[in-house]
């Protein structure tokens, strides 16, 4: 009887020393939490930022991108509005300090991370229009851009017209977007005789000719700010992705798709 219980009670222990080592097994394997960020970035940055997912995920691979594109201004309104957003990144400074005026980035964050230019582009057989003043022609009746009070990309458009002295004469023909990668939709499908986008969106598409570059006076420098929101509930890591964005890695992808790296530092408030 003795001899038996001494059995079960070393069986006991034996079984009881097997589970505390596969708990700590399983402890000590355990996958590192996956952090998600919300990234709100301006729509003439997706094809370049898709590309900067795919190497920040291979080199962070606990903490997963998730991108909501639009004009800046919407972004913008989304934000004050109480949008859970991480990391913005505008394509204008004027989004930027209208959300760092209210107090909702988190300070010594932002920065600028890159330069763009102004083009003015066409359907591909377009054959008609070599330069802005071609705009005056009354064979074009349709010309698209960003709605200037909203999209960035629209705001360094009528810039440009206004400097051209076309933008008054021009305004019946004019037919305003959401964001520039409509302007681009609107060219591409030929229902208008041209837009004005930035230089990365005419890259990016083999459906338009890009005929003519806005003179770099007529407008004011194109910066793209980044910064982290105050409200981030992951700021370290939405600040790590920020400094990845200005690494040697992101510049690569950057100047691949047309667009020039801007001075490091603060953030411009032009």
């Amino acid at each position: 009887m003795v001899k038996s219980l001494i059995k079960s009670w070393f069986l006991c222990l034996s079984l009881s020393l097997v589970l505390v080592a596969c708990n700590v097994l399983t402890f000590n394997n355990q996958q590192p939490e996956v952090v998600s960020l919300t990234v709100s970035v301006a729509a003439s940055l997706q094809d370049a930022m898709k590309a900067i997912k795919v190497l920040y995920t291979k080199e962070t691979p606990d903490v997963t991108i998730i991108y909501n594109f639009a004009s800046s201004g919407s972004l913008q309104q989304q934000i004050e509005q109480g949008a859970p957003v991480d990391v913005f990144i505008s394509a204008a400074p004027k989004q930027m300090n209208a959300l760092e005026s209210k107090g909702l980035l988190l300070e010594g964050t932002r920065q600028s991370i890159i330069n763009n230019q102004v083009v003015l582009i066409t359907p591909k057989d377009e054959t008609g229009i070599s330069n802005f003043k071609d705009l005056r022609s009354d064979k074009i009746s349709k010309i698209a851009m960003g709605d200037p009070e909203s999209v960035p990309a629209g705001h360094y458009a009528k810039e440009v017209l206004s400097t051209l002295n076309l933008f008054d004469q021009l305004k019946p023909k004019l037919v305003f977007a959401k964001d520039v990668r409509q302007v681009l939709f609107y060219v591409e499908t030929g229902n208008v005789d041209a837009g004005l986008v930035y230089a990365t969106d005419a890259n990016v598409s083999n459906q338009v000719k890009r005929v003519a570059t806005a003179p770099p006076e007529s407008y004011s420098r194109i910066i793209y700010p980044v910064a982290v929101l105050k409200e981030s509930k992951n700021p370290d890591h939405a600040n790590q992705f920020v400094q990845f964005l200005s690494g040697e890695s992101a510049k690569t992808v950057f100047l691949r798709y047309g667009f020039t790296m801007a001075d490091k530092g603060v953030g411009s408030r032009e």
